[in-house]
């Protein structure tokens, strides 16, 4: 066991990719000033990457006091020996008491390989997190397939790490110009470890915006059926510059893309507008989406769980109310 005392302040693993800031790096900044605040500790990011310098300044002004900057070619994509050993090692010199990472396709390949090295604990997934009275970081994540929430604590070890999802946490605003202290590491490869090499990146070209940046979602479910009725979810976007998302049901059935899926395996979202169409509201979901601002739910179930977290709710044929509501819209829309 490390001498916990010896540990301080919150950190978090601030993702770039290609030169960008992941928003998701700037909604656990705004988490980690709350826990700071708490815990009387300063936030800090961890900044890795080439030529990332430009992107300090950010990340200032989301919240953080100081960051902790690792530039180097051998960083300018993400492969993970790289980077494992580069936030191992800063890890390492600066003693933090937490480090919160976003569970992204990097932020879950990253993390646990640190916990590992680091000798300490991961809670993945998380949707809260909180500071107890002694001071310990409370980390909850949903258990036993979403039916039941376990707060996971790591009394033992340090640094306390969890990985959240991104769009669980609300952004805070940014304060232009505000500044903090810089701090640059110089990461010290040991090259026999690395035994990867990337050699091209190709990019799948994606005309769609992220269902968790959406402000509008248009969702469908088991009640739509097929891709013919996508195709009138697609129509009623289009009216309302809105995104088409799923549920499971549909991704698993091969008719929409596993980035499209809303819900504990798929994104969580929390738009101002959430058309839920055809969804049941299996608990799975609604953690994927019950932050969103004002959900509209069709079912022809009126007893779906679906309802019991909608604004407004429509008894009805999904595929019969889809199209009317189309046209409404449109002809309001004109007006």
């Amino acid at each position: 066991m490390n001498n916990k005392s010896d540990y301080k302040n919150v950190y978090v693993f601030a993702e770039q990719r290609g030169g960008v800031v992941q928003s998701v790096a700037l909604e656990l900044i705004g988490k980690a000033r709350d826990l700071a605040d708490a815990l009387g500790e300063k936030v800090v990011a961890i900044l890795a990457g080439y030529n990332v310098e430009p992107l300090i300044q950010t990340l200032f002004e989301y919240g953080a006091d100081e960051v902790v900057v690792t530039d180097h070619p051998e960083l300018k994509d993400y492969v993970t020996e790289e980077y494992a050993q580069a936030v191992s090692q800063i890890i390492d010199a600066v003693r933090p008491n937490i480090v919160l990472f976003g569970a992204t396709t990097i932020g879950r390949d990253l993390a646990p390989r640190l916990s590992a090295r680091l000798a300490t604990g991961l809670t993945a997934d998380c949707t809260k997190l909180e500071i107890s009275e002694d001071k310990q970081l409370m980390m909850t994540r949903p258990a036993f397939g979403g039916n039941l929430m376990a707060t996971i604590m790591c009394t033992e070890h340090r640094p306390q790490m969890s990985t959240v999802r991104p769009g669980v946490m609300p952004k805070r605003d940014p304060e232009p110009g505000r500044t903090g202290s810089i701090v640059r590491f110089e990461t010290k490869f040991d090259h026999s470890k690395i035994k990867v090499r990337l050699i091209e990146e190709i990019k799948e070209e994606k005309n769609k915006v992220d269902i968790s940046e959406a402000k509008i979602l248009v969702s469908g479910g088991r009640g739509v059926g097929c891709k013919e009725g996508f195709a009138k979810l697609e129509e009623l976007a289009d009216v309302l510059g809105a995104q088409v998302s799923a549920s499971r049901a549909m991704v698993d059935a091969g008719i929409m893309p596993h980035d499209r899926q809303v819900g504990q395996t798929g994104k969580t979202v929390r738009p101002d507008l959430y058309l839920a169409l055809g969804i049941s509201g299996a608990i799975q979901h609604l953690a994927g989406m019950e932050e969103s601002d004002y959900i509209v739910a069709v079912n022809k179930d009126k007893f779906a769980p679906i309802f019991s977290v909608s604004d407004v709710g429509i008894v009805g044929d999904v595929n019969k109310i889809v199209p009317l509501l189309t046209e409404r819209l449109r002809k309001e829309m004109q007006k």
